[in-house]
C-alpha cells in the first residue's frame, strides 16, 4: 500500500491497519456495480457489515435500497450524519484492472464504490471505539446518478429516523492532488434540470418539402437559439450552462418526420437564473416552432437543486481537513463544479458541507469522473476515513 500522508496521530495506526481490508471491499464493489435503486447486493453487503461491526441500529429499505447505520458513543450528545453514495453508472468499463466490472454495461465510473468502502471502514472504527459523545448516522444513499436518491431518502423520513443536527458529504476528485481536500464555502455543485422539446408538424417527403413542414430544420434553429440564453439573457455576474445533448428526427434519409425531438440540461447556482432559463427556453421553443409552422411540446423537469455549502460549516470542514493533511493542503478557493449532486437535498434540510478529496497521483491513472477508464485511487482511502474520524472527534468530543 502507498505510504499514508500525515493523518491525525489519534487514528493513524488503526486506519493504516484497516487500509488493505477496506481496499478489498472497494474492489469487490467495483467488480459488481449496481445502478440507481437496484443496489440490492451492495445494500446487503453494507447492512451485513454494519451488523457485524456491532452498529447499534441498521435501517434498511429507505429509498428502496438505502441503508442507515447509527452508532452511539459512550456519552450522550447530538447526532451527525455522514453520507456516502452507492450507485454505479450505465457505462461499459474499458479499463483493464483485475477487479474490472463483471456486469456488462455497468461500472463504478464515479468512485461511489470508494465512498461506500470508506464509510464502512469508518463505521468499523467508530463501533470499536465509541470514543465520542453523541451518535453518528452512517447514510448509504442509492441513486445519486440522476435518480434523486437523496431526495427520496429525505422524503421518506431520513431525518426523522436519524435526527441529524448536521450532515456531511465527501467525493473523490481526480482533478486535485492526492493529499488535498477542498471544502468550498457557497456554491459547490450546480443545480440541474432536464428538458425535452418535441417540435411537431406535418411531415413530408424530402424531395417535396413544400408539401409539409421541416420539423428537423425548426428543431435545429431551436438548438442554436437556446445557446443565446446564457450569453444574452443571464447576467454576466451569474453562471448558467444549457447543453442540448439529444436530437432525434427521422429514421430514413428521405422522410421529413412529423416530429423532431431535442433534449438537454440546464445548470445553475441561483434559482432565479433557473427560472429565467426555463422561461426563455419555453418562449424560444414556442416562437420558433410557430415561425416554421410547427407546434412545440415542452417537458421541463426541475431535478437537483444546487449544493450550497454554508460558510460556517465550510470553515469547520477546512479545519478538520487541515488536521488530516495539513493546512497547506486544504484548498479554500476553487471554481465550483457544474455537475449536479443530490446531496443538495440533504443540505437543504440540515447544515453541513460537501467536500472534495483529491486523488490524483503520478503513480495512479484515475481517468476522469464518468469516463469508461475511470479508476478510484485506493491510496486515498486512509485520507477519507481519516477525515470522517476527525470530523467525529471535532463535532462530538468526548469528555
Amino acid at each position: 500500500m502507498t505510504d499514508l500522508p500525515a493523518i491525525s496521530s489519534r487514528h493513524h495506526n488503526r486506519i493504516s491497519a484497516l487500509h488493505e481490508e477496506v481496499t478489498a471491499w472497494r474492489r469487490d464493489l467495483h467488480a459488481h456495480p449496481e445502478t440507481g435503486f437496484e443496489e440490492v447486493r451492495t445494500a446487503g453487503i453494507v447492512a451485513g457489515k454494519l451488523k457485524e461491526f456491532g452498529v447499534d441500529e441498521v435501517l434498511t429499505g429507505i429509498a428502496t435500497t438505502g441503508v442507515v447505520g447509527i452508532v452511539r458513543g459512550r456519552e450522550p450528545g447530538p447526532t451527525i450524519g455522514l453520507r456516502a453514495d452507492m450507485d454505479a453508472l450505465p457505462m461499459q468499463e474499458t479499463g483493464d484492472v483485475s477487479y474490472k466490472s463483471t456486469v456488462p454495461g455497468k461500472m463504478h465510473a464515479c468512485g461511489h464504490d470508494g465512498h461506500t468502502a470508506m464509510l464502512l471502514g469508518t463505521a468499523k472504527l467508530l463501533a470499536e471505539s465509541r470514543d465520542f459523545a453523541g451518535s453518528v448516522a452512517l447514510i448509504f444513499q442509492p441513486a445519486e446518478e440522476g435518480g434523486g436518491g437523496g431526495r427520496v431518502m429525505v422524503e421518506e423520513g431520513l431525518f426523522e429516523k436519524a435526527d441529524c443536527k448536521s450532515v456531511w458529504g465527501l467525493h473523490n476528485w481526480p482533478d486535485l492532488p492526492l493529499g488535498t481536500f477542498c471544502p468550498l464555502a457557497g456554491p459547490a455543485m450546480a443545480g440541474i434540470d432536464y428538458f425535452d422539446i418535441a417540435v411537431r408538424g406535418q411531415g413530408t417527403h424530402a424531395g417535396m418539402p413544400h408539401d409539409g413542414v421541416d420539423t428537423v430544420l425548426a428543431a435545429a434553429h431551436l438548438v442554436t437559439a437556446i445557446q443565446s440564453v446564457p450569453g444574452r439573457n443571464v447576467s454576466p455576474h451569474e453562471t448558467a450552462t444549457i447543453g442540448v445533448s439529444m436530437f432525434k428526427g427521422s429514421d430514413a434519409y428521405v422522410v421529413m418526420p412529423d416530429e423532431a425531438v431535442i433534449g438537454g440540461s440546464v445548470r445553475y447556482f441561483n434559482p432565479a437564473v433557473r427560472d429565467l432559463a426555463e422561461a426563455r427556453i419555453r418562449s424560444l421553443a414556442e416562437g420558433i416552432a410557430k415561425g416554421f409552422g410547427c407546434e412545440a411540446v415542452i417537458d421541463y423537469r426541475k431535478n437537483y437543486p444546487p449544493a450550497i455549502n454554508p460558510p460556517a460549516e465550510a470553515d469547520v470542514a477546512a479545519g478538520i481537513a487541515g488536521s488530516v493533511v495539513g493546512t497547506a493542503n486544504v484548498i479554500r478557493e476553487h471554481e465550483p463544479c457544474m455537475a449536479g449532486e443530490d446531496f443538495s437535498f440533504m443540505l437543504n434540510e440540515r447544515p453541513g458541507n460537501y467536500i472534495w478529496m483529491g486523488t490524483a497521483a503520478p503513480d495512479h491513472r484515475s481517468g476522469k469522473l464518468h469516463y469508461p477508464d475511470y479508476n478510484f485511487n485506493d491510496a486515498s482511502i486512509p485520507l477519507g476515513i481519516g477525515y470522517w474520524m476527525a470530523l467525529v472527534d471535532e463535532l462530538l468530543p468526548a469528555a
